[in-house]
């Protein structure tokens, strides 16, 4: 069973507090119909999610995995990764034509009312989770707010949100909020080592590149992610091969070459934050200057629908003028 998902996480633990609070309510017989998860994204508010969720809808406590914890085997914890399971709704972004769409509709969030108004089929509730609320567009945050103003029996929704700033007030107002605190780079450097068998050094990058984020931190410890890190770190200290770079390029086409270009985009820019960091003041402001320039150039790329090829290779280019500038300093 994959990992990659929250669905399929079982032994993450992202914030006992959060886990604790939220079981005390549930047990005391005050569990708020809405509960608004907050913290920057990759700190396992998701995670939470779909943890609460298997509770919720029956599946066998584990303690060994945490307050919320739930035996991977039983039935409902099956249901729930096989996205079978009668009484929970997920919205998220849509995948249509290998490309994910820019927010959840209004006709998602229309689904909610309908789900909620049923009772349980298999469980004591009915859970949605809205993953992320940051994600409705206008139109689907009113149809959600229709459902907090008359709240469901025997229903509890899950809103995920990484600017809860962002979401309408009147939705902030009639939700309970757990908070998601950002990890140590120590609590963050043996995550990496224990679930990924990383190298030390490799997981004492990840930890402190992850600004906190232990989703961000396992991403590039490994895989594409990993692999895309080491190579932004490496143009970034002048080992720029113009050969490598397109045929790099030329992988950006279709859903999962622009994915590969957001996390190499991603990468660089951090890379280059971090030279800003660790450099003097006189070229520590070059490669600021170079980090605030870099840093819209993804959301850009897709907001104009711009030849992703040609937005890497003027990154590089102005790469190689802050580089070539810091070699004539000295």
């Amino acid at each position: 069973m994959s990992e990659d998902h929250p669905r399929d996480r079982f032994d993450l633990v992202p914030d006992a507090a959060a886990e604790a609070a939220f079981l005390d309510a549930w047990e005391r017989g005050r569990l708020h119909h809405a509960w608004l998860l907050c913290g920057v994204e990759g700190t396992g508010k998701a995670t939470f999610a779909y943890r609460a969720a298997r509770r919720l809808l029956g599946a066998a406590a584990d303690p060994a995995r945490g307050p919320l914890g739930a035996r991977r085997e039983d039935p409902v914890s099956r249901l729930i990764s096989a996205q079978s399971h009668p009484d929970l709704l997920v919205l998220e972004r849509l995948v249509e034509g290998g490309k994910t769409k820019k927010s959840i509709s209004v006709d998602q969030s229309r689904e909610l009312p309908e789900f909620f108004s049923k009772s349980p089929s298999q469980a004591q509730y009915r859970v949605a989770i809205i993953d992320a609320a940051d994600d409705l567009n206008i139109n689907a945050a009113n149809a959600l707010l229709k459902v907090l103003e008359e709240p469901p029996e025997r229903g509890v929704l899950f809103l995920v949100t990484h600017a809860p700033g962002r979401l309408l007030a009147t939705i902030r107002s009639r939700c309970r909020r757990l908070s998601f605190p950002i990890w140590t780079p120590d609590r963050l450097e043996t995550l990496v080592r224990n679930r990924t068998g990383a190298e030390p050094e490799d997981a004492e990058h990840a930890a402190i590149m992850a600004g906190g984020s232990p989703g961000a931190a396992l991403a590039l410890a490994s895989g594409a992610t990993f692999e895309m890190d080491q190579l932004a770190r490496r143009w970034v200290e002048g080992d720029v091969d113009r050969a490598e770079a397109l045929a790099i390029a030329d992988k950006f086409r279709g859903a999962e070459g622009q994915e590969r270009f957001e996390t190499l985009m991603d990468r660089l820019i951090a890379a280059v934050r971090m030279r800003a960091l660790s450099s003097p003041a006189g070229a520590g402001n070059r490669w600021a200057e170079l980090w605030e320039r870099l840093q819209p150039l993804p959301e850009r790329a897709a907001g104009l629908n711009l030849d992703k090829a040609d937005v890497l290779a003027g990154a590089l280019a102005d790469l190689r003028r802050v580089q070539a500038q810091q070699e004539r300093m000295g």
